[in-house]
């Protein structure tokens, strides 16, 4: 790792295609990054919605494939200005040292736990991106000339703690964690392979604080030892305009929740632009489907839906009009049945039942819209459930009241039928960002061959198995894909149609709910234009993938 502040300028950046809006911009060290983030971050580019630092890399997203092939030449010629340390900030985190792993990582260092704990507390940290929970900061040794700003002594050490062989499925809130050269604090309970060297309460994110997330990119961090019975208070700022935690759109009862079926969740538009706190912009799996159901009703494109598996069952508790599009299902109230994607009245005390037909490919995702809007709790601006980091509304379950908006509907769209499947399942898909870590035989392969959809599948990704036999009838399933790359990715970041693929060899196509940083290589990019159909796969069903030029992608 470069501590040169001049790095920033020397670098001669690396881009690399992330479906048709996003580039990943390689560079030479954390320093680089954070320059750039900086700036990218305080002067973003025509366009541009978001720029996510990782370890060695920028993953900058635009909102539109004409911004993104805009932005290319900027990106190639970006100079930014110099960080500097006046615009970080000081926080001080309160830590009990007495994690599990506290000796193991002393005698890894060969010292003792004491020493292992001065060492933590005099190290000065920066923290320097998001990770795969909100909250989740990666913090390292501080880099160039903003450690001279720390009010400590200004040691650094060589950490390099090796992650567990076996990841635990559960670690607590607050416990803090060694790996590779990086310190983090989980802010919530979630499986990880960190080692564990103590915990704090200092709540590393706060939905209704301004920034909800302690650390920010940047900010210089001192680890502060203090004892078990230690009062911690937070450094959060209320942010008053943001403490509701529902929407102020006047509401009425509408239904009662009689079967929620497999799952059923609120969701929307989703929340964007928070990638550097660890947080993805979750929303609609199936987001066509969502639209259409809502523009039926003459409802705002982005107001909330049921998004439903399995079939739901609900009781009106006053006259209201819904509209059902998705997978393909019979949707009846009381005993009539009506079509999908058209508005349907509901009367009081009538019970409207959606249930899902068994035919292959009909689909798996059923979206539900009232005229005005389901009105749930909203975080960060959103009432879309976020499965992977638990922010949202919980899940729908039986007895739930559901609540709609009193918005006249303004006009119907001349919407005529459901998201319609296609008759076979191809995904189309941008080589790369890191396709360079297999063969061309490889990467052929991975293109020609029907993937199963498996039944560990949900809104964070699609888990692909390989089918028994291929075209030819040869045994295929112990043959996964191989890399041709030695060693390990650092941390990048993702996007929703990220295809990963880990040391299994079994691609994963990142879907709604994804982490917002991966350490696999990501072999291709579904186009966001096929991602309802992703989502809309079931167990069982195969897709195969197409590969597109990102400069010419079909439409």
């Amino acid at each position: 790792m470069s501590n040169s502040p001049s790095a920033a300028h020397t670098a001669t950046p690396q881009l690399r295609p992330v479906g048709t809006k996003g580039w990943l911009v390689v560079l030479p060290d954390l320093s680089s990054v954070m320059t750039w983030h900086a700036q990218l971050t305080s002067s973003p580019l025509r366009g541009q919605v978001e720029a996510i630092a990782a370890a060695t890399t920028v993953l900058v997203l635009f909102a539109t494939r004409a911004d993104a092939q805009r932005a290319r030449a900027e990106l190639q010629n970006f100079t930014p200005a110099q960080r500097t340390a006046s615009s970080s900030r000081n926080i001080t985190i309160d830590v009990i040292y007495d994690g599990e792993d506290l000796a193991g990582v002393a005698e890894h260092l060969g010292i003792s736990t004491e020493e292992l704990i001065e060492r933590h507390t005099q190290q000065q940290w920066t923290a320097a991106f998001g990770g795969f929970a909100p909250g989740f900061t990666y913090c390292v040794p501080m880099l160039g000339e903003d450690s001279s700003s720390s009010a400590n002594d200004g040691a650094s050490f060589e950490w390099n703690i090796p992650r567990l062989e076996t990841p635990r499925t559960a670690v607590p809130n607050g416990a803090v964690g060694l790996a590779g050269d990086f310190s983090a604090v989980y802010p919530r309970t979630s499986p990880g392979g960190w080692q564990l060297i103590g915990r704090t309460e200092t709540p590393m994110w706060d939905t209704h604080a301004d920034p909800p997330a302690l650390l920010q990119p940047g900010d210089a961090v001192t680890y502060r030892s203090v004892r078990d019975q230690a009062t911690v208070t937070s450094t959060h700022t209320p942010a008053e305009t943001k403490r509701p935690s529902h929407s102020r759109t006047p509401s009425r009862p509408a239904f009662t929740v009689d079967n929620s079926g497999l799952q059923s969740l609120f969701q929307d538009s989703g929340r964007q632009g928070f990638g550097d706190m660890g947080v993805n912009r979750s929303g609609a799996a199936d987001r066509s489907s969502a639209w259409v159901a809502n523009d039926v009703l003459g409802n705002p494109s982005a107001s909330a839906v049921i998004e439903n598996i399995g079939g739901i069952t609900l009781t009106a508790t006053t006259d209201t009009v819904v509209c059902v599009t998705g997978a393909l299902a019979t949707v009846t109230v009381d005993a009539a049945e009506h079509d999908l994607a058209t508005p349907v009245l509901v009367r009081a005390g009538a019970t409207l039942t959606v249930q899902p037909t068994s035919e292959p490919g009909s689909g798996l995702r059923h979206y539900i819209a009232a005229r005005g809007g389901f009105i749930a709790e909203q975080v960060l601006e959103s009432s879309s459930t976020d499965v992977l980091s638990g922010l949202g509304p919980r899940p729908l379950e039986h007895g739930c009241a559901l609540s709609i908006g009193r918005r006249t509907a303004t006009a119907s769209v001349g919407a005529t039928g459901s998201n319609p499947l296609r008759a076979t399942s191809e995904l189309r898909c941008i080589p790369g960002p890191r396709d360079d870590w297999f063969s061309r035989q490889e990467f052929e392969r991975f293109c020609s061959t029907d993937w199963i959809v498996t039944g560990q599948s949900n809104r964070v990704g699609l888990r692909l198995a390989l089918p028994d036999e291929d075209e030819s009838g040869v045994d295929n399933k112990n043959t996964p894909l191989e890399r041709s790359h030695e060693g390990e990715l650092a941390s990048e970041g993702m996007v929703a149609g990220c295809v990963q693929v880990p040391p299994s060899g079994l691609p994963v196509v990142f879907l709604a709910d994804h982490p917002v940083t991966g350490g696999y290589p990501v072999i291709a990019t579904v186009l966001e234009e096929d991602l309802d159909i992703a989502a809309q796969l079931a167990p069982g069903e195969k897709v195969r993938f197409t590969a597109l030029s990102p400069e010419t992608p079909e439409n």
